[in-house]
């Protein structure tokens, strides 16, 4: 099973950035946790800070993975290009945010990806990686 993680900006800075929402982990430590748990699986990661180059990651990814775990990160609240870009390939999408963006700002309450996405996990830290492998996994 093939399974790509995609996030989106800032989240190049976790274990720098905010710890007290995002926690003291860098991302490629929680990765090998992951890829230690799921020895089965075959992860890809790729992040950037550009909306852009996470469509043209979408849409390379989006046919040859079984499922897609995907953090917009800043750009779920302003990229309508992203969501369309999840409506237009054929693996699931699980939308995943460390923090509660239901509990933020106002303006990180719109979703642009949420609608196009098999799924949304919000809010239960890194934990919500795992738990949206475990979702696809069972797909």
């Amino acid at each position: 099973m093939k399974i790509a993680i995609i996030n989106g900006p800032n989240l190049n800075l976790l274990g720098k950035r905010e710890t007290d929402i995002y926690g003291n982990k860098p991302f490629e430590e929680y990765l090998r946790e992951l890829q230690e748990l799921y020895p089965q699986i075959e992860f890809s990661y790729f992040q950037s800070n550009v909306e852009g180059e996470l469509i043209n990651e979408l849409q390379r990814v989006g046919y040859a993975s079984d499922g897609i775990v995907f953090n917009p990160g800043g750009y779920t609240h302003t990229s309508v290009a992203i969501g369309d870009a999840i409506a237009a390939i054929t693996a699931p999408v699980v939308e995943v945010h460390i923090s509660n963006i239901h509990a933020r700002e106002d303006f990180r309450k719109l979703s642009h990806v949420s609608a196009k996405a098999k799924g949304t996990i919000a809010g239960l830290g890194m934990k919500g990686y795992e738990l949206a492998v475990q979702f696809l996994k069972s797909e």
